[in-house]
């Protein structure tokens, strides 16, 4: 099965050796996004989690459209947060990118992100 490699400017570059996303058949495989301002790569929202959960969506949300996809296709999410008692409103936030029926979905509290950031997602989504 081959791989194909996705990437938009309209996310940000990835700041390690990772792509943002791979597509192998119909399968596309998102790597973690952060709230990083895909113009200027600094992070976006500082001591906002809820302005940080909608940068990494519209991130997330760019990088489904340059694959061919959109958030409604995307069959599973990973949510991370440095801070489970914002999971409320990260929660809310989600609620606005996604409708029913929702996508698989795992939260996970972590000690620490890249950039400092306080949120991530990754997400699997299924084409075509």
């Amino acid at each position: 099965m081959s791989r194909q490699i996705i990437n938009t400017p309209k996310a940000p570059a990835a700041i390690g050796p990772y792509s943002q996303a791979v597509r192998a058949g119909n399968t596309v495989y998102f790597s973690g996004q952060i709230p990083l301002d895909p113009a200027t790569g600094e992070l976006v929202g500082a001591g906002d989690v809820e302005a940080q959960a909608r940068r990494a969506f519209d991130n997330l949300k760019a990088v489904a459209e340059e694959a061919g996809g959109s958030l409604d296709r995307i069959v599973r999410l990973g949510l991370y947060l440095t801070d489970l008692g914002e999971f409320a409103k990260v929660n809310a936030v989600m609620q606005t990118y996604f409708q029913a029926p929702f996508p698989a979905r795992s939260t996970i509290e972590v000690s620490g992100l890249p950039k400092g950031a306080a949120f991530e997602v990754d997400a699997v989504m299924i084409l075509d």
